[in-house]
């Protein structure tokens, strides 16, 4: 059977595990070659200007696939965010992989809207929550919910136990952050002098702080990091902070736990769902019961918190790949 895994971003197959590429780039590369593995004949199509192959999974410029050089032909398209691709194969059974919110305005603007109506693809949501804000008016065959999954740095590793008073921030928005900053200033850098505060991404996002100053306040800005830093630094640390604003699944969150670290979050979104207060993390009610939640981090007993990094781990393990695989194998 040939699959083509549709993914209209800036990426190769030689792109995977550099810290310039996103979640949704890493999760279409994981699932095409998790699918390949299984004697699937699968395509990898990105915006990328030549023939990439890793075994026998093959990467091709979305522009040849559209000009189906070579007789290509697929029995199964699954396309991230992206209508546009089903035209040309109108054959195939069609997945549209929706990982952003998709309302009527938005797909007649990014010229989806015509597409879909005319292919009528099942849809893959990445969460109910996803699901239960998209557009009933859009007429899917299907809509079917297949969680996001574990990507392989962050599955089966060494967990350790010993933490320092580290709290990270690693979603690529900045929503929430100063009002996170201005507690921690307030509430936590006067009393408890070795926590520290570590903000992962794109500088593009955190501009508007004065990040030399905030370092007197044990607040650092890590920048844009690879996957292995980022899983070792959540390694060593205590909590992650994603408060939950526009996430509709945050797959930061669950590599958080992954590595044993709570998320202490505002319920908001798709992690409404996730996040099982005291269990995996905390949800606080506002800023003030934030501050109260991260001291009450700091001041744990050993016993509490090996439990709330088991817990974490033991949530994670429901999204390892070859778990969710089997929801994906059965639709196909």
């Amino acid at each position: 059977m040939n699959i083509l895994i549709n993914c209209p971003s800036e990426f190769d197959l030689k792109s995977n595990g550099l810290n310039k590429i996103g979640g949704i780039e890493s999760l279409n590369i994981a699932l095409a070659k998790k699918l390949s593995k299984i004697n699937f004949n699968v395509t990898l199509s990105t915006i990328c200007h030549k023939k990439t192959q890793i075994n026998k999974l093959l990467n091709l410029p979305i522009k040849t696939i559209k000009l189906k050089k070579n007789n290509l032909n697929f029995d199964i398209i699954i396309s991230s965010n992206d209508a546009t691709i089903f035209e040309h194969f109108p054959n195939a059974k069609k997945f549209i992989w929706l990982h952003n919110p998709l309302q009527i305005e938005k797909a007649l603007r990014k010229k989806q809207f015509f597409p879909l109506l005319s292919s009528r693809p099942k849809a893959i949501f990445v969460s109910s929550y996803l699901e239960s804000i998209t557009s009933k008016l859009l007429l899917f065959k299907k809509r079917i919910v297949i969680p996001n999954f574990l990507l392989p740095d962050f599955t089966n590793k060494t967990i350790n136990f010993n933490r320092k008073q580290i709290f990270v921030w690693s979603v690529q928005r900045d929503k929430g952050l100063a009002e996170t900053i201005e507690i921690w200033i307030k509430k936590i850098s006067p009393f408890y002098k070795n926590a520290e505060f570590h903000i992962f991404g794109d500088n593009k996002f955190f501009n508007k702080f004065d990040k030399k100053k905030l370092i007197l306040k044990n607040i650092f800005f890590m920048g844009r990091v690879s996957k292995a830093i980022l899983r070792r630094s959540y390694n060593k640390s205590l909590a992650m902070i994603c408060l939950g604003y526009d996430e509709t699944f945050c797959l930061n969150a669950l590599e958080a736990n992954s590595c044993g670290l709570p998320v202490l979050t505002f319920g908001k979104t798709a992690l409404n769902n996730f996040v099982i207060n005291n269990h995996n993390g905390f949800v606080a009610k506002d800023y003030f019961d934030l501050s109260s939640i991260i001291i009450k981090m700091i001041n744990l007993n050993k016993i509490k918190q090996h439990k709330l990094i088991n817990n974490s781990i033991n949530t994670s393990k429901k999204y390892f790949l070859n778990t969710i695989i089997s929801k994906w194998l059965k639709i196909l």
